[in-house]
């Protein structure tokens, strides 16, 4: 494959190739060729192809799945903002994906210490906590752990959970009206429980937002702990000059 003018090494022209025919010819989840049939086609060894899928999977344009191969990842596609996000299931639609969501847990418990500060309330005042898986198209993007009071939410359920968005909860079943929500983001690294949900590897990076969402009143309504593939979400933002 190495040509007499191409000093780059050997596994680098292949990820030059790959990356060339997943942009052009492939869409997202497209299966690539096995490890030994790149090897075949390309005229390399296994060595070299793994290395090659290796660059890939860190550019973020394939993901692998135990057992079965390489995939071609869905980044190529418009990207998902996390900044806009404010709607999950809106915000899929927008991007022509069908949204899903898995509730994964549901009860009412009392704040800690740590939830104390983010949520302005009493150690001890009754929150409901519940656990909610992200999809979009079938594919786990982000899990999602959301805290809001027991006193202005008593009659939250696990149906009605299931049966609409939040927001719409909020505005529709008891009419709050949301004035502003901050948004802080960080880099991680998926853990056990994460990596399994959303369909990644343990240390896979991951993107962590933390969101506190304020009503009218300006009291605290939501406070929600989301990890997010990295190779699903960017965040963008566009900054202005000051006048």
């Amino acid at each position: 494959m190495k040509g007499p003018k191409n000093d780059q090494p050997l596994y680098l022209q292949l990820v030059d190739i790959l990356e060339l025919q997943i942009r052009d010819t492939m869409s997202p989840n497209d299966k690539l060729l096995s490890e030994r049939e790149l090897s075949i086609a390309h005229g390399v060894s296994r060595i070299t192809v793994r290395q090659a899928l290796k660059e890939l999977e860190t550019r973020g344009l394939v993901y692998k799945k135990q057992g079965k191969g390489t995939y071609v990842s869905g980044i190529r596609t418009p990207p998902t903002d996390l900044a806009a996000a404010y709607s999950f299931t809106e915000h899929m639609k927008q991007l022509g994906k069908k949204p899903e969501t898995d509730l994964l847990s549901f009860e009412k418990m009392q704040v800690t210490p740590y939830l104390s500060n983010y949520l302005n309330l009493e150690e001890g005042t009754d929150v409901f906590e519940f656990e909610r898986l992200r999809k979009a198209d079938g594919q786990p993007l982000m899990f999602e752990r959301t805290y809001v009071p027991y006193s202005e939410f008593s009659f939250l359920t696990e149906k009605l959970l299931l049966q609409k968005p939040l927001y719409d909860i909020f505005s529709e079943d008891y009419g709050q009206t949301i004035r502003q929500a901050e948004e802080e983001f960080y880099a991680s690294v998926a853990l056990d429980y994460e990596a399994e949900l959303l369909g990644i590897k343990k240390g896979d990076p991951v993107l962590h937002m933390i969101r506190k969402t304020f009503n009218d009143k300006n009291r605290i309504i939501e406070f929600t702990f989301s990890i997010a593939r990295s190779d699903q979400f960017r965040y963008h933002i566009t900054h202005y000059p000051s006048s």
